[in-house]
């Protein structure tokens, strides 16, 4: 395809040459893989080929858990199908609900959305999907971590009987299998690498630090200017806000993203981090998770997360397709049980120990 060549695919990874084959055969699917691995071509690509732009109605529809996600995925969408006449809407909260009125009126495709903003459309009645032929639940696990699976549940019965459903995780704990037992008709599993691992190509460091001395850690880190774009998580929106600003004052480009902006703004702060404008972008787990900027040199734990999972999501966003990079964790006294439990999840020889300068003073 013209479109594929000019995005610079090569050749498939392992998840497109194993999901592109069944979703061209119509059949449901559960692909199970890690983050970063090209999940978005794996459905984009059949898409794109099973899809009539000769039609005005919806054919397909790809649930994703966040706003930034569906941005993301309808945007790579859009750049597949380019030249099949096919019109790619995406709907989510935050955004004017008469600009979408305005773009589905002219006739819509593919519809990308977060689950909460597609039921508001259907009971509004302003988008049909009595002829959906495709439906694809991306990031499913963060899904049910949302409380959207009552919204699919939901959407679900708006869609034909006889209807394809793809569904990618990364992990199948038990209220997916039901979904997967209840929604999907005897689908083939695939899965790709270890699932809930770091890739290989993420090289991960962490320096052991007192809370009140992360920012000074994080400025002498990034003062060593060893990348490219990094990516910094925190826990809350916000210490979100205070590591923005606190680094702003000390002439970093920064900006932050979190639910509690409006939606024009975390907009803004996405933009110019995936045109590489920005090159600090400090954010919470909800609001960067399922995000694909391949530039992302470092991603870099201000504060370490709770979870094993939400770590191995973390570092995912660095390292895509096969790019080498780096994850660096701050760990501070209240850390120490948590850090544990992921040094034992990923292997304690697999995270190297750092040690800040400020601290050899």
């Amino acid at each position: 395809m013209r479109a594929i060549m000019e995005m610079g695919y090569q050749s498939p990874t392992p998840i497109q040459q194993q999901a592109v084959p069944i979703m061209f055969q119509g059949v449901d699917l559960v692909g199970q893989a890690q983050t970063g691995t090209g999940k978005t071509a794996a459905f984009g690509i059949p898409i794109a080929e099973r899809v009539d732009g000769s039609q005005r109605y919806t054919q397909a529809i790809v649930l994703t858990p966040t706003r930034e996600l569906a941005q993301q995925v309808s945007a790579e969408l859009s750049r597949i199908c380019a030249y099949r006449g096919i019109r790619v809407v995406t709907l989510y909260g935050g955004q004017p609900i008469k600009k979408q009125f305005a773009e589905l009126e002219r006739g819509v495709h593919v519809i990308v959305g977060t689950p909460g903003r597609v039921i508001d459309h259907l009971d509004r009645g302003t988008i049909q999907l009595g002829r959906v032929g495709i439906v694809v639940l991306d990031e499913a696990d963060q899904m049910l971590d949302y409380g959207f699976f009552p919204d699919i549940r939901r959407i679900l019965r708006y869609v034909p009987g006889r209807r394809q459903i793809a569904l990618f995780t990364a992990t199948v704990p038990t209220p997916i299998k039901n979904l997967i037992h209840n929604y999907l008709h005897q689908p083939k599993h695939i899965q790709v690498g270890a699932t809930a691992k770091p890739v290989e190509e993420v090289k991960q460091l962490y320096y052991e630090v007192a809370d009140r001395d992360k920012i000074a850690g994080l400025t002498e880190v990034l003062d060593g200017g060893e990348y490219d774009q990094a990516l910094i998580f925190c826990r809350t929106q916000g210490r979100v806000d205070m590591v923005a600003e606190r680094l702003g004052r000390r002439g970093f480009a920064i900006q932050g993203i979190h639910g509690g902006l409006l939606q024009k703004q975390r907009d803004a702060a996405m933009n110019a981090f995936r045109e590489g404008s920005l090159k600090l972008l400090v954010a919470t787990n909800v609001a960067a998770r399922g995000l694909d900027i391949p530039a992302v040199s470092n991603v870099i734990n201000f504060d370490i997360p709770e979870a094993v999972e939400d770590y191995v999501h973390r570092i995912g966003r660095t390292a895509r397709m096969g790019r080498e990079g780096t994850a660096i964790t701050f760990v501070s006294e209240w850390d120490l049980p948590a850090f544990e439990a992921i040094r034992k999840h990923v292997g304690a020889e697999k995270i190297e120990r750092r040690e800040l300068k400020l601290y050899q003073r």
